[in-house]
């Protein structure tokens, strides 16, 4: 099963940015989106940032991924 996680962008030093998700900092490459700024969501899988999305879709999607740990 693949998993990809919202997370937002806190610094950006192309090819790669800092991304914060539950506390947790990650290096994530960002070949694959030109227009993104400290303080965007993206989703990532694999290390890659693969597509921008709005902070109510991210914060939608960890809610929702909090909710199937608990449930777990």
């Amino acid at each position: 099963m693949c998993l990809a996680i919202p997370m937002k962008i806190k610094k950006i030093s192309r090819p790669t940015a800092t991304a914060e998700a539950g506390g947790l900092d990650q290096e994530v490459r960002v070949d694959l989106i030109e227009d993104l700024s400290p303080g965007d969501y993206v989703i990532v899988h694999a290390g890659f940032a693969i597509q921008k999305m709005t902070q109510k879709e991210a914060l939608e999607n960890l809610k929702l991924l909090e909710e199937i740990k608990d449930a777990l």
